[in-house]
């Protein structure tokens, strides 16, 4: 019997990704449908997948999956976080706009952070997990691979930024990558 989980996105990339991650799962993954929006009003990356998860799962009548993730730059207090997406129009503006903001600084550290949620059919949270990614943010962009503020993201482990990794190397080490890890064990004790 093949149980369905609703992907709370309506990006055929994200879905793909977690397929990949859920290949082994007994899941099988759909997108939710495009009329179907949540507000992410949450002030943490964990609140915001939670709320997405469960609202899809409500609306759907089906289990539903969710993540919220960002960056935090430790030398602007968090920032952009849980508005990482929302701090400019695009990659590169979002990019220039953290770059800008961090100006000169010598205290580069950042971390990216991903939180993932698992809702009942009946809106009730039954998984969550959290990931980490530490690393720093370089003076420029660096790599053509992934999206987002992959460029500057540079893992000093790897020496290469989450943009130069191969797509199996960063889905390893990343912070989304991690949540998923400690989360897809867990599913198989699921019941739908």
């Amino acid at each position: 019997m093949t149980k369905l989980l609703v992907v709370a996105t309506g990006n055929p990339g994200k879905l793909r990704e977690l397929q990949a991650y859920l290949a082994d799962s007994g899941w099988e993954l759909t997108l939710k449908p495009e009329t179907l929006d949540v507000e992410e009003t949450g002030e943490t990356f964990a609140a915001n997948a939670c709320l997405k998860a469960s609202q899809i799962a409500q609306a759907t009548g089906q289990w539903a999956i969710a993540d919220d993730s960002g960056l935090q730059v430790d030398a602007l207090n968090g920032a952009p976080g849980v508005y990482s997406a929302r701090y400019g129009t695009s990659d590169s503006d979002r990019i220039s706009r953290l770059l800008r903001e961090l100006g000169n600084s010598e205290n580069r550290q950042a971390q990216f952070v991903c939180a993932v949620a698992i809702a009942r059919p009946d809106g009730k949270i039954a998984l969550e997990s959290e990931g980490i990614c530490r690393g720093e943010i370089l003076y420029a962009p660096r790599g053509a691979s992934g999206f987002g503020y992959d460029p500057i993201f540079y893992v000093s482990e790897q020496q290469q930024t989450f943009a130069e990794m191969s797509r199996e190397l960063k889905g390893s080490i990343s912070h989304r990558g991690q949540a998923l890890k400690t989360l897809v064990p867990q599913l198989t004790t699921l019941k739908p």
